[in-house]
């Protein structure tokens, strides 16, 4: 970490993100075209000793990387820049089949696929598993502790503490669940698409199939129909499914921070963290607002990328290759959200006391069951006498008993609603945090 650096996800945040550095870096692309490079002319040269090629990339080094850039300042253009490097790494009799017959874009289509896959895979999707499973256990652990809803911010019919954090994990686990059929598209074929230089070069060769079969031993899913570049939809898929995620999250951020404010929800101190520096009481909720910063972020560019990298003049311009080199930051703003939240949910505990308290004050809830069951029997418009009783005007348990009491009621219907209470009334709140396990 340099103290110089400009984004904070290489300054402040670096360590919270660290594996992202093998995976989305300058580095890592550099690294990823060498791979494509040397894969590709193993498939051009198959006699070739493909040990001491790999090596070349398996074991790529910061040295290595620097070789390059000290290339590409000579040469002012990368991919050439990773074609010089590896020509001086091969047999002479190949060096000729280095970058034989490609355009920079089929390199830098499949070094990004490669690089985004795996940031996913390795880094980002652990983290976003890891706060979903905690959230399901505070779902589970919650699940029948009663608390009062806010519908436009006003007390509104009880749930359960755990069946709202259920509802977040049904959620995230949906967008999951799409991520799981994500392709990660590549192509390989040529200046614009054509495998005109390959086919004038060698008509005999079925280039197609080549090209197929090359991307797919990368893991990648074949794109065969292209213009100069890949045209990355998949990308705006990808970065579409991370800003639903991190919609979700913010959403979580957000009435978690809520349920801090009004003391339902408690944070344990960290012994040495100091929470203002005149306020020496104040235990903050940093952990959900970095979360929800840095959720922001990473979907506001994600959404950018997603709606401008499908977009390319005729054949191609260059917008796109500035725009991709940005795909990094989307994943680690959207990585060091989840570890923000995760970090912030290890530290609260739901204070049923308080959620108690809270409901025992709040006894005009009941109105929508009182005036439901009323409504039952048929009789006078029992919701404008609920409206009257109770709207905008606090009451309590005894005036609630009494209209109760004094109401056209089957009297079984009367001696529930005279029993229930607003921590009572939480329907089958409890039984929904059951559809989590339905979901595994």
């Amino acid at each position: 970490m340099s103290l110089r650096s400009i984004s904070p996800l290489d300054g402040r945040y670096a360590r919270q993100v660290a594996e992202l550095g093998d995976r989305v870096s300058e580095w890592a692309l550099i690294r990823a075209r060498v791979r494509v490079e040397v894969e590709w002319l193993l498939v051009l040269a198959p006699q070739l000793d493909a040990a001491p090629l790999r090596a070349v990339y398996e074991g790529f080094s910061d040295t290595d990387a620097d070789a390059v850039k000290t290339i590409e300042r000579r040469t002012n253009h990368d991919v050439k820049a990773v074609e010089y490097f590896l020509r001086d790494r091969v047999p002479e009799d190949v060096r000729e089949l280095v970058h034989f017959g490609l355009t920079s874009e089929d390199v830098n289509n499949l070094a990004y696929a490669l690089m985004l896959r795996d940031a996913i895979a390795d880094a980002w999707r652990p983290a976003a598993e890891e706060l979903v499973a905690g959230v399901a256990a505070l779902a589970e652990s919650a699940r029948a502790v009663p608390l009062l809803s806010r519908t436009h911010g006003q007390p509104a019919t009880p749930t359960t503490f755990g069946k709202e954090m259920a509802v977040f994990v049904a959620r995230w686990r949906r967008q999951l669940s799409q991520l799981d059929g994500q392709e990660y598209r590549g192509k390989l074929n040529g200046a614009v698409g054509t495998y005109g230089a390959l086919v004038v070069a060698r008509p005999e060769v079925d280039w197609e199939d080549v090209s197929r079969r090359f991307v797919e031993s990368l893991g990648l899913t074949w794109a065969p129909l292209t213009t100069q570049i890949e045209p990355h939809d998949w990308i705006a898929e990808l970065f579409h499914s991370l800003a639903r995620f991190n919609a979700i999250l913010v959403d979580f951020d957000r009435d978690v921070w809520a349920y801090i404010s009004r003391g339902l929800v408690r944070q344990r101190p960290v012994e040495g963290e100091v929470g203002s520096s005149t306020m020496p009481h104040k235990v903050n909720p940093i952990d959900f607002e970095n979360s929800e910063a840095n959720a922001g972020v990473g979907s506001a560019l994600a959404l950018h990328m997603a709606t401008s990298l499908p977009v390319s003049r005729l054949q191609r311009d260059l917008s796109d290759s500035s725009l991709l080199r940005n795909g990094g930051v989307v994943v680690g703003h959207s990585l060091l959200a989840l570890r923000s939240a995760l970090r912030g949910l290890q530290k609260i505990e739901v204070d049923e006391v308080a959620l108690g308290a809270e409901l025992e004050d709040a006894w005009e809830v009941l109105a929508e069951a009182v005036q439901t069951v009323m409504r039952k029997r048929g009789g006078e418009d029992p919701y404008d006498q609920l409206k009257a009783l109770t709207r905008g005007a606090r009451i309590d348990g005894d005036r609630l008993r009494e209209f109760v009491a004094a109401a056209d009621l089957d009297e079984a219907d009367r001696e529930r609603l005279l029993s229930l209470t607003p921590a009572q009334y939480t329907g089958l709140a409890e039984r929904l945090v059951d559809r989590l396990r339905d979901d595994l």
